[in-house]
């Protein structure tokens, strides 16, 4: 499991560096390029709830090997795009892929995590995640400069395309555990979770952190060339230095997660990145842009896990696969409000201050979202 999430994420973090620059050579702007991923997170989101509530019922496998097929194929088409509204469709389907692999993958490991080990459970997930977006910019970054942007579409296809035969000939159909839990229909479940103070807070949580995820990701290689004439492999090297740090650190925040209160957890590092993604604008090299990557990859390395240990444990009540797809609607609104928003600012006040304002906004939200679920009981 861990190893087929692994390589489907260095795929999808090998296109992360081509993305907007392959975009603004279609003639997107800010506001454009924030549609084009908005469009991935829409789909995304939409799917998500639908997909993990009929893995409850279903089985798991069947939604992962279809969702890497879809990976596969979008890394073949997308080279193909000739102009912003092909490349908005494209990413729409991909985010239909992506719909049915992470939060089918975080319930297969609730499914696993046994009480008291929800975060070391969810920190082994996040470590392939995160090792494999984390090494995948710095590798499209490399192919990028030596063959050219298609390339590395072509890359994330084929990466995709041996995830999805690990998956077929190596998972199990479904671990099981939950499935039967998840009989109620895909709305009334959301309705159950959001009527919850616990549920909504972890949710509101998980929503105001992935706000940051656009500009630090998408915006970024715009930044760099605009400051540094920066080339694909140094833009790798600035991304890649965020993820790797936060997947080193999965494994003992995860375990910190266990025995501390995650509440307060949560609370630190939501501080954390809001500091950061303020003062990103006020980096004045290069060296000092990898060290903000860097804390800003430690605060995500706490807030993780902690999310992911706390949405596991919600998981009990509703279903894993059912909590997991709206857990991870909820990201999808984050990252959807944070490509228009971080867009809409770029267009109208400069690409600088995106950075700052979402900062501001991430700042806010986290601590309403820490306090309601403080006051649920943690």
């Amino acid at each position: 499991m861990l190893l087929s999430v692994f390589i489907a994420l260095l795929g999808i973090g090998i296109i992360v560096p081509v993305m907007p620059v392959f975009a603004e050579s279609l003639g997107a702007g800010g506001l454009a390029l924030g549609f084009i991923i908005a469009a991935f997170s829409l789909t995304r989101g939409i799917f998500q709830p639908v997909v993990g509530n009929l893995s409850d019922r279903w089985g798991r496998k069947r939604f992962l090997v279809a969702g890497l097929f879809v990976y596969a194929l979008v890394g073949l088409i997308m080279p193909e795009a000739a102009n912003v509204g092909s490349l908005v469709l494209i990413r729409s389907l991909h985010g239909f892929g992506s719909a049915m692999i992470v939060p089918v993958a975080m319930a297969y490991i609730s499914d696993l995590a046994p009480l008291g080990q929800e975060g070391r459970y969810m920190g082994m997930l996040n470590i392939a995640i995160f090792s494999g977006i984390g090494s995948g910019p710095l590798i499209g970054g490399f192919f990028t400069d030596l063959w050219g942007m298609a390339s590395a579409f072509y890359v994330m296809s084929s990466l995709s395309l041996l995830a999805l035969l690990l998956a077929l000939f190596q998972l199990p159909v479904s671990t099981g555990s939950s499935k039967g839990r998840a009989k109620v229909g895909v709305l009334k479940s959301m309705k159950k979770m959001l009527a919850c103070r616990r549920t909504f807070g972890i949710l509101l949580a998980r929503m105001s952190t992935m706000i940051i995820m656009v500009p630090t990701m998408a915006f970024l290689p715009l930044l760099m060339h605009q400051w540094y004439q920066a080339t694909g492999t140094q833009i790798g090297i600035v991304i890649t230095a965020r993820t790797l740090v936060n997947a080193v650190l999965q494994i003992p925040c995860g375990r910190l997660a266990d025995r501390l209160n995650k509440v307060r957890l949560l609370l630190l590092g939501c501080v954390i990145i809001s500091i950061v993604m303020c003062l990103i604008p006020l980096a004045a090299n290069f060296w000092v842009l990898i060290l903000l990557f860097v804390i800003l990859g430690s605060g995500e390395a706490i807030i993780w896990p902690t999310l992911g240990a706390l949405a596991t444990e919600e998981g009990r009540i509703y279903g894993q696969g059912s909590l997991m797809g709206v857990f991870n609607l909820a990201m999808s609104a984050g990252v959807f409000i944070g490509a228009m928003g971080a867009g809409y600012f770029s267009d109208q006040f400069g690409l600088r201050s995106a950075f700052l304002l979402t900062g501001l906004l991430v700042f806010i939200l986290t601590m309403i979202a820490t306090r309601i679920i403080a006051k649920s009981g943690s």
